[in-house]
């Protein structure tokens, strides 16, 4: 039998790393499995792992917190554990780890050909989504690999991994802005990154993840699983469960903001008013506004507790969510609550304890009752209320907007859908205002889309004012950089940007910030996400779109003529 290392860390608490220490010696010990172990933590150590010792070993299990001496195991096979399933159940613990030890992959070998496979997916599953799956394509090409991507979109999954693509890869690669399911990947060498860096170095992203991938433990032994360095990933842990709540929340304000709009079209602007009831605009208000629209919060707050604790963390969520809404705390509270449930369930998940034959309980009865009793609690006597009073001001603040505020709000959002395109502060501009529409507030939505517009469109336009500025491929690029500005997708510009960052994105940020403050300014609404110039002709869907149009093309001008003044002719 395999050679099985173990290091055991206790930090401050060197008794922890003792007992499990114990336990897990007793439980290799029952079913005849070689074990190295290695004690580390206050008060504790002694025996530390040889280089022969870890020369001849197979795979090496790192439980607990702390400085575990990681880098000493090179490309060895490796699963974390926390201390405290070892101590609960150390046994439990070892036999999943082996059972899925005969199906632990071999490293892929240095220089050799590796096979992969890789999901992508970003918040609003259309740009990034796509060109990170692009740029591992790419690189894995370049590099002699083979590659399989799904493509995890606003559509849904595209090009699906298969279980036996999964079960024939050395290795798994996530490039995710959001939450990804791992439960498929359990016992493979896994690593996960954001979108961001696969699109900007696929190759070297492709390196870091066979260097540094790790075995994706069972999702009942770690719900995250290893999935990159552990203060990474809680930086980057509130952001990526709001975004991914953020990212299932957008086809509700879609389809209801649309619907809305179309019920004012055929209606008229009284169409849902009682004594229209009856009439097709009504009907597709009640659809919108009373169906669409009510599951907003509900959605956003049980997918950020999805994100957080898996499929058992929708149910409190949502409802937890539809309470925010009856308690009129809008989005705020549907974030509070979603992390509440979210943070609550993968607690309980991790501390309750039960027989194995009762485990089935905890996923469809304990912890839906438990957590919803909590979270309903929560809102209703400490969140909901304060949510709701700071919610009511700032929309009060937000509707009657006028002069200097709506300017300097207006250049704030545009500004922010520019500086990263597509990223943190880009997705945190789209994410408030995508938010605001479920509380009727639809003015920053306006700015946030003609802001995210204008990159592209001005890099466009300075392709054709300034065509010696620019290599042949980048005019070429020009034109789809226009589709992709026209279609409110301002990832388009990153190309551009990437090539001459310190001229291209505060061209960018000055053509963005003047369209969002004109539109802020003349009082443009908009009441869908999503559609960019495709939207602009849907009745109702945008209110003062003459200000709107002159607020796109001012923006554009300003981007294209400060890129095309500011940049150096090409050789």
């Amino acid at each position: 039998m395999a050679q099985l290392l173990a290091v055991v860390g206790g930090g401050d608490l060197g008794t922890h790393a003792v007992l499990a220490g114990e336990a897990l010696r007793k439980a290799a010990a029952r079913v005849g499995q070689a074990l190295d172990l290695e004690l580390r933590g206050k008060g504790v150590g002694g025996h530390p792992l040889s280089e022969s010792t870890i020369a001849r070993g197979d795979s090496v299990l790192l439980i607990g917190e702390g400085d575990l001496g990681e880098g000493r195991f090179g490309t060895m096979r490796r699963v974390r554990i926390g201390i405290e399933d070892v101590l609960t159940d150390a046994e439990s613990v070892l036999g999943r780890f082996l059972a899925a030890g005969g199906a632990v992959p071999d490293a892929p070998k240095a220089g050799g050909k590796t096979r992969i496979v890789a999901i992508t997916s970003c918040p609003t599953g259309i740009a990034h989504t796509f060109m990170a799956a692009e740029g591992i394509q790419a690189a894995a090409q370049a590099l002699g690999h083979e590659v399989r991507v799904e493509t995890q979109g606003s559509v849904g999954a595209r090009d699906a991994l298969t279980a036996d693509e999964i079960a024939a890869a050395d290795i798994v690669l996530i490039a995710a802005d959001t939450g990804v399911d791992r439960s498929r990947f359990s016992g493979k060498r896994l690593y996960a990154t954001n979108t961001k860096a696969a699109i900007r170095d696929g190759k070297g992203l492709i390196a870091t993840a066979l260097a540094e991938a790790q075995v994706q433990a069972d999702v009942t032994v770690k719900d995250d699983g290893p999935a990159r360095p552990a203060a990474a990933e809680s930086r980057a842990g509130a952001y990526k469960h709001l975004m991914t709540g953020v990212s299932f929340m957008l086809p509700f304000v879609v389809a209801g903001g649309l619907l809305i709009a179309l019920a004012f079209a055929v209606g008229g602007i009284d169409a849902m008013k009682p004594d229209h009831a009856g009439g097709l605009g009504y009907a597709l208000g009640e659809i919108g506004a009373k169906a669409a629209f009510a599951l907003i919060v509900p959605a956003l707050a049980g997918y950020i507790a999805y994100s957080i604790a898996d499929r058992p963390g929708i149910a409190p969520g949502m409802i937890g969510g539809m309470l925010a809404a009856n308690l009129q705390a809008g989005f705020l509270g549907g974030i509070a609550a979603g992390f509440i449930a979210g943070y609550a369930t993968r607690f309980l998940n991790r501390h309750i304890r039960l027989h194995k034959n009762l485990e089935g309980l905890k996923p469809v009865l304990i912890l839906p009752l438990l957590v919803t009793s909590i979270t309903g609690l929560m809102m209703i006597y400490v969140v909901g209320v304060p949510v709701a009073a700071i919610l009511a001001g700032l929309t009060d603040w937000l509707k009657g907007m006028q002069g200097a505020s709506a300017l300097v709000l207006g250049l704030i959002l545009g500004g922010m859908m520019a500086v990263d395109m597509g990223g943190p502060i880009n997705k945190a501009a789209y994410a408030s205002a995508a938010a605001l529409l479920s509380s009727g507030v639809d003015a920053p939505m306006a700015a946030v889309m003609l802001g995210g517009m204008t990159p592209p469109l001005g890099i466009a336009l300075a392709t054709r004012l300034f065509p010696n500025r620019f290599s042949q491929p980048e005019r070429e690029a020009g034109g789809a950089a226009a589709v992709l500005g026209a279609a409110f997708i301002t990832e388009g510009a990153i190309p551009f940007a990437a090539a001459d960052p310190l001229r291209v994105i505060p061209s960018m940020v000055a053509g963005s910030a003047l369209a969002g403050a004109i539109a802020l300014t003349a009082g443009v609404t908009l009441k869908v996400p999503h559609g960019g110039l495709f939207v602009l002709p849907i009745p109702n869907a945008v209110t003062n779109l003459p200000w709107a149009v002159i607020a796109l093309v001012a923006g554009t001008l300003v981007t294209g003529l400060m890129v095309g003044l500011l940049k150096k002719r090409t050789a």
